[in-house]
């Protein structure tokens, strides 16, 4: 599988802060909000001396933002420090009024060299309207985009040692990767979970044992648990888990949802399978970023046939169908009658 081209703006963000060279505006978007949080901090601990946070850094929520008092913050002098830093979050500049927009575009083009200002995308989710060109040119040339990705796999295994070791423990890879297929690959939400972990094992080395015991596992995770226990023919294993899901008041319309896609992972695995396709295949095919989850796939499919793969999809598409268009449908039994068949390879 290629590897994912590293953010351009987040190589810049790497380099300006490593060199000392900060630039005057950044925006900061994208779903690792660990990563975002992290930078933020780095560089206010650059611009901002500790004692004159008052003076030097200002903090504003974009829904309710009063452009005065942000050119204010922005022309502001800074008190006993080189720069200012402003910060100014879920500010959607691309559904701004004509005028505000204009405010923001006068702002760029003639920005003090000694303020740093970052917009953070947090809720809002950061999407360029190209047809606002003269604002998309004025962040074009002021402004340093950075997204923050979720984290290849390496480097992400790499941090969860490095913090599992500041807890005074180890982790092998394969413990890692089962952490991450467990919990998810965003930090934001691995960071307890690797506490938590940290706390509850007994040994110096953390093992997948440890944290099937106390991880809170995301959905998909949770899904494929159930699917892979109905590829064994296994009900009530499989009728245990969606209790647990519906316990947590889980919405049955999603669980259909993430066991359709999982079934059509398992389909696309099968697939692979019959045509004589590796892992690596696979992971093209899904955009997985570690293989780990490629082998699962692989494994559960050798105990299916790609007509039982198909029969499944269709039961789960009449099921989604049914729950869309039809009043008065048991949801959850449903589902459970759904699982039930295809537990028992018997289709109607």
């Amino acid at each position: 599988m290629a590897k994912t081209t590293p953010d351009k703006g987040y190589q810049k963000l790497k380099s300006d802060l490593a060199g000392g060279e900060i630039g005057q505006v950044y925006v900061f978007h994208g779903e690792e909000s660990y990563l975002r949080e992290y930078y933020l901090g780095e560089l206010k601990k650059k611009l901002v001396p500790t004692g004159f946070e008052e003076f030097n850094y200002h903090k504003f929520d974009g829904k309710a933002l009063s452009l005065p008092e942000l050119m204010e913050a922005v022309d502001a002098m800074p008190m006993m420090a080189e720069r200012t830093m402003v910060a100014v979050t879920d500010c959607d500049l691309f559904k701004l009024g004509e005028d505000a927009r204009n405010t923001i575009i006068g702002m760029l083009e003639d920005f003090p060299e000694y303020c740093c200002l970052v917009f953070v995308y947090d809720q809002v989710e950061y999407k360029p309207n190209k047809a606002y060109k003269k604002l998309c040119a004025a962040l074009d040339k002021s402004a340093t985009v950075v997204k923050f990705d979720i984290q290849e796999k390496s480097d992400l295994i790499n941090w969860v040692r490095r913090r599992f070791r500041a807890l005074g423990k180890e982790i092998d890879v394969q413990a890692a990767e089962h952490l991450l297929f467990t919990c998810g690959s965003l930090m934001t939400g691995l960071v307890p979970e690797i506490e938590k972990i940290g706390a509850y094992a007994r040994g110096s080395a953390v093992t997948i044992d440890d944290i099937n015991a106390v991880a809170d596992p995301v959905l998909d995770a949770v899904v494929f648990q159930m699917t892979n226990a109905i590829t064994r023919g296994d009900y009530n294993a499989a009728a245990d888990i969606l209790g647990q899901l519906l316990k947590k008041q889980e919405e049955p319309f999603l669980i259909l949802a993430v066991i359709s896609k999982e079934l059509r992972r398992l389909y696309t695995a099968r697939i692979a399978l019959d045509e004589g396709r590796d892992k690596f295949w696979l992971m093209e095919q899904w955009g997985m970023r570690s293989d780990y989850p490629a082998r699962l796939l692989m494994d559960a499919a050798r105990r299916t046939t790609r007509e039982w793969c198909e029969k499944s999809l269709t039961l789960c598409q009449k099921l989604d169908l049914r729950m869309k268009s039809e009043k008065g449908v048991d949801d959850e039994g449903e589902i459970k009658l759904l699982l039930m068949e295809l537990a028992q390879r018997t289709f109607s």
